[in-house]
């Protein structure tokens, strides 16, 4: 004991000695040299004497004593240096990496800098340049120095790295990315091991603070990891075994931490990355001789190797062991050959308890590298979706999916022939990444064409057509083929996401009713494993509905189902029909979850192909009325899914559902195409936009794309017969269930009938309607309900017979008001939306008035009218999708109700000739309300968006066409024209434009109508027309608006020039004939394009029009030229007049 402790005691001696030697020495600033010489003399000669000592010694005094070794050779570490220089830092790495084992060193920021500095100087010497000159022996010194470098400042790191600041990780990451860049100067050894060590550690970095790094230090680090990927890729295939192993698992974790911590543009990179990445993806197979399987030698191997994956319990590794042994039949062999051939193993689990041969463990640990290589190509489609668009050819076939070229791998040769599940996984995590987001939109443009018809260049709308047709060809087969049901799941969830992301207009014919069958055929088939039956079942319907759902609808899929139909449905599930296989699975009997998904699919069957609706109605009405049983409420189905509350929300949700297939199914039969509009648009009654007038889409209303037109079954209208039978047997007792979102359902169902459907019920059926739909709006508590409720109103409301009773309207407009107090914005948002329309069947409905009717009903209406207006009012001041209805509310109130008084007496002549204005104005008192109206618009036009804008216009449209208006007596007629000069000239979205355009044509005369504004809207107009072809201020999505904004501005142009001759305004006549030059060019081109056109016998009428417009115009022009004392100017306008009017009328 004593002796060991005179030992530990001399060696402290030492230490101490030693280093105030040391100290006393270097106070007079030495040479390189002299360092050199001291080092060796004083502490690498004792070196073993000063390891013995550090366990006797505090920590902070070797810590003190390290740190002012590392200063002394700081100099000297970051010059050029010669052999002496180079071997005495090799062995001080050595000692100081020698010491961190034995000691923890604590260090601050600042000897933390000092370390990373003097590593960094070391690191320069021992992997610089003038490394490549030394030979083999001197090459592994300095490597194993570097090492021992790089490890210290890991040991620190693990000691320190709760103290460890932001700064300092940043000096560590620097440090890291410059060893990096040097070790690529190592030629006659391995790097390898280096790297790994620097890349993880910078897998740490990232780790700990990549969310707070700075860009610079970001962008330094992806350069980095692009140079080291380069060079490998430079040296051809990949090395593989263990060290690279080691290697590629660092670089590609350290990759992938620094894509998801992205701090800048990856624009230069991205096409590298992706080419070096994707070299990993046969990595530990491509070892093997390369083998093109056939679809029936390799489908069953990997169809087996899935099974084993997830089936069967866990077996430790001697149980694997000992039956491994045991297992030497002629058909184990044959089978362990055949999977050995193509690198098979069960799972990954084989072989995570580290007992497994060198062989498998080697096996395992590639696969673990295909799939970080895999989650980094997933790291990069993050990152910015639209720039990894243009890797798509790199990393997915354009033919042959199912021929497996090792060298040739791709994202789909992972995803079939990868031997370990998680890699597969990874694969289609990858794949359905880039399926989401902007694939939806540029995939638009893909069309597929057959291989004999593509030239020596393929377009890329034909490549992705191809790669397009070869996902659906693999991930079809996986999905017949696949057991594991966590993998069958993400495959479902990749053709959900293709499906939605195919334009199949543009695809062969066969293909989308191919998906269906294949989806059909696997559904049919059953899943192998019972407990996850049921959840399968539920994502294949699901991924089902979505083929069903695409849009427009296939012709090819319609005949299926006439062919299905014909031959006759049948609630079987092995029926070889796909409504058949519905409606067995719709049952009340299957599982909620499974009937569930069911449900929704028919009610796609629906809406796509609302033709067959009719056909198979008894099916869909048997299987709803077995939903409203009674008796299946207490039935011990209930009782065998499970007990409380979730069954009955099951169960609410199943009923819901069959409540909407049986909307959808109304729909389908009676032809439903959404609101019936009342409206007489001025946009429709010009000639030049009578030919540009966009149908709109309802997507509550069912896809008439084929041969669906409903047929008339006798003296009823096409689904008045079905309605009766709903109304009777199912939605009597649904509109009054306990269940919410059953009653909101069934009232939604009111929304979708037609009003010839609607008056071709009994009377009574009617008043049920009418009743429900106001009781529920009036005294449901749920807001959901009241919600439907209004909708269903709202379509009511737009019946051209339910103007007859100002009683129902007076109802249905209370009904609205009130809801439109709501506090929920849901509830508001329906109110406001059928208010809106109850504004325009007012008006119809007083237009129905005569002198002779009743003065009762014309002082409700006039009390209704005041009501909507009040409320329409308020309702301007909500939010946006509220106000927008707000404002086509009183858009519509603009067009009739009195803006001023006007004496005048009723005769019989005259009778005929009132409108539901002049019928308003004798009971009208209130004129306040437009100046409030004005003031509202004004201010939605500021602080609404663009379908409130839109709503405003079209608003002021109504407005101008009001006969009692005068607005050369308002004040704010200046600002309204100023409004929509400015919305025509600035706003980026061209519907604003064109409404606000077709807006400034409607006023009819100058003098009481434009006043003093005329100038400006003629200016206005003129410079919008003149730089349209150069205006670059609009959206992507407004381009397809821009042929009818060129045709309403054309159209608004010849207006406000046609009247131009009815004003001695000078201004505007001096303008016009500023503007001669380009009015006369225009009007050329557009006679010459109208006397170009074709026509047919229905259009006469418009090709009319138009010359009668154009030659008004140019006659208003000419008047004004020839006033103003420009005979030549006028003669060149009156050619053209001749020229147009020698235009005959074409003969048909």
């Amino acid at each position: 004991m004593e002796a060991s402790t005179s030992i530990a005691s001399s060696a402290v001696r030492s230490w101490r000695t030693i280093f105030l030697t040391l100290r006393d020495e270097v106070q007079n600033s030495p040479t390189a040299s002299t360092v050199v010489q001291l080092l060796n003399n004083l502490i690498f000669s004792q070196s073993e004497t000063l390891i013995a000592a550090i366990p006797n010694l505090p920590v902070h005094e070797v810590t003190s004593d390290a740190m002012f070794v590392l200063e002394l050779v700081g100099p000297i570490s970051n010059s050029r240096g010669d052999e002496d220089t180079r071997h005495a830092l090799v062995q001080l790495s050595n000692l100081i990496h020698s010491f961190s084992h034995l000691i923890s060193f604590k260090v601050t920021s600042s000897t933390w800098g000092l370390v990373l500095h003097t590593f960094g100087g070391m690191v320069e010497m021992f992997l610089g340049i003038a490394g490549i000159k030394r030979d083999s022996s001197d090459n592994i010194s300095v490597t194993e120095a570097t090492k021992h470098c790089l490890d210290t400042v890991r040991s620190l790191v693990d000691v320190n790295q709760r103290t460890i600041t932001l700064s300092d990780n940043m000096q560590l990451l620097n440090f890291l990315l410059k060893t990096v860049t040097l070790s690529h100067n190592i030629r006659k050894s391995s790097p390898w091991e280096i790297q790994t060590t620097v890349f993880t550690m910078m897998s740490e970095v990232f780790s700990r603070v990549g969310t707070s790094l700075p860009p610079d230090h970001w962008h330094t680090a992806v350069d980095a990891f692009r140079n080291t990927l380069d060079v490998l890729a430079n040296k051809g295939p990949l090395m593989e075994g263990n060290v690279m192993d080691r290697f590629y698992t660092s670089l590609l974790h350290s990759l992938h931490l620094v894509l998801v911590n992205a701090k800048g543009s990856l624009q230069d990179h991205v096409a590298g990355f992706v080419a070096a990445l994707r070299m990993f993806f046969g990595y530990g197979l491509t070892s093997k001789s390369q083998i093109v399987y056939t679809k029936e030698v390799r489908m069953p191997s990997l169809s087996s190797e899935s099974a084993g994956s997830s089936s069967g319990p866990y077996r430790p590794p001697h149980v694997r062991k000992q039956s491994q042994k045991g297992m030497q039949s002629k058909d184990s062999k044959l089978e362990f050959s055949h999977a050995a051939s193509i690198g098979y193993m069960s799972s990954d689990s084989d072989f995570s308890d580290s007992d497994g041969s060198v062989k498998g463990i080697g096996n395992y640990r590639s696969s673990k590298i295909r799939v970080a290589a895999i989650v980094c190509i997933q790291d990069l489609c993050r990152y910015d979706p639209k720039l990894f668009a243009a890797q798509w050819t790199i990393l997915l076939p354009s033919s042959d999916v199912l021929q497996a070229r090792r060298y040739e791998a791709n994202l789909m040769t992972c995803l079939l022939y990868d031997p370990y599940l998680k890699a597969r996984i990874a694969s289609a995590s990858t794949l359905a990444t880039m399926l989401e987001g902007p694939a939806s939109v540029f995939l638009q443009v893909a069309e597929y064409k057959e291989s004999t018809k593509l030239g020596s260049f393929t377009a890329l709308s034909s490549s992705l057509g191809q790669i397009l047709m070869q996902l659906h060809t693999g991930i079809l087969y996986l999905i017949k083929h696949e057991k594991n049901s966590g993998f069958l799941t993400s495959l479902f969830k990749i053709l959900t996401l293709l499906i939605s992301c195919t334009p199949y207009s543009r695809m062969p014919d066969q293909l989308l009713p191919t998906v269906i069958l294949n989806l059909h055929e696997r559904i049919v088939e059953g899943f192998l494993s019972h407990n996850d039956q049921t959840g399968l079942l539920a994502v294949a319907l699901s991924c089902l509905m979505d083929a069903l759902s695409v849009s427009p609808s296939s012709l090819k899929v319609n005949e299926m189902f006439v062919i299905e139909i014909s031959i006759g449905l049948k609630n079987e599930k092995t029926s070889s029909g796909l409504l058949s296989t519905l409606f067995y699975y719709s049952q009340p009997s299957t599982s909620p979850t499974v009937s569930l998904e069911a449900l929704q699919v028919l009610k796609a069957v629906a809406h796509n192909y609302p033709n067959l609706m009719v056909l198979c109605w008894k099916q869909v009405f048997s299987i709803i009325s077995e939903f409203l049983d009674p008796l299946l409420e207490g039935s011990s189905r209930a009782g065998v899914v499970n007990s409380g509350h979730i069954v009955g929300t099951i169960r609410e949700k199943v009923i819901t559902n069959a409540i909407k297939l049986l909307d959808e199914c109304l729909r389908a039969i009676c032809g439903f195409k959404g609101t019936e509009d009342l409206s007489d648009d001025k946009l429709l009654n010009s000639p030049f936009t009578y030919d540009y007038i966009k149908v709109k889409t309802i997507s509550s209303a069912p896809s008439y794309g084929l041969e669906s037109q409903p047929v008339a079954n006798g003296d009823h209208p096409a689904g008045s017969e079905q309605w009766c039978e709903a109304i009777e047997k199912q939605l009597s007792s649904t509109l009054f269930h306990t269940s919410p979102m059953v009653r909101a359902a069934s009232i939604t169902c009111f929304a979708g009938i037609t009003s010839t459907v609607f008056f071709s019920l009994p009377e009574d059926k009617q008043d049920q309607i009418i009743t429900y739909s106001i009781s529920a709006a009036l005294d449901d508590d749920v807001p959901s309900v009241r919600s439907a409720a209004c909708r269903a109103i709202g379509v009511i409301a737009c019946f051209p017979q339910a103007f007859m009773s100002v009683e129902i309207l007076c109802k249905f407009i209370n009904a609205a008001e009130v809801n439109s107090n709501h506090p929920l914005v849901s509830v508001r948002i329906a109110a406001s939306w059928a208010l809106a329309n109850l504004c325009d069947s007012v008006r119809h409905c007083i237009d129905r008035f005569t002198p002779s009717s009743s003065s009762v009903d014309l002082k409700d209406c006039t009390k209704m009218v005041s009501l909507l207006i009040d409320c329409s009012l308020r309702l301007t001041r909500d939010g946006d999708k509220i106000k927008a209805n707000a404002v086509r509310a009183l858009g519509n109130l603009s067009r009739f109700v009195p803006c001023s008084t006007q004496d005048f007496h009723i005769s019989v002549e005259t009778e005929r000739c009132l409108t539901s204005t002049s019928f308003l104005q004798l009971m009208w008192e209130d004129f306040s309300w437009l100046e409030r109206m004005v003031h509202a618009f004004l201010s939605c036009v500021t602080t609404g968006n663009v379908k409130v804008r839109w709503n405003v216009c079209h608003a002021l449209s109504n407005l101008f066409l009001n006969e009692t208006l005068k607005l050369e007596d308002t004040d704010w007629g200046p600002s309204v024209f100023s409004i929509l000069l400015l919305l025509l000239r600035d706003s980026s979205n061209f519907k604003i434009r064109i409404q606000a355009a077709a807006a400034l044509a409607a006023p009819a005369t100058i003098l009481a109508d434009y006043g003093k504004s005329y100038s400006d809207v003629v200016q206005g107009v003129e410079h919008t027309l003149e730089n349209l072809g150069s205006d670059q201020m609009f959206a992507p999505s407004s381009f397809k608006y821009r042929v009818a904004l060129e045709k309403q501005l054309t159209s608004t142009m010849l207006h406000v020039v046609g009247v131009a001759s009815g004003t001695c305004h000078h201004p505007v006549h001096d303008f016009l004939i500023k503007k001669a030059l380009f009015l006369e060019e225009w009007l050329r081109g557009l006679c010459s394009s109208v006397m170009n056109e074709e026509f047919e016998g229905e259009h006469d009428a418009t090709w009319n029009q138009k010359k009668e417009v154009i030659n008004r115009a140019i006659e208003s022009l000419v008047k004004v030229y020839e006033g103003r004392n420009h005979p030549v100017m006028a003669e060149r306008f009156k050619i053209l007049v001749d020229k147009l009017n020698e235009c005959p009328l074409p003969e048909v």
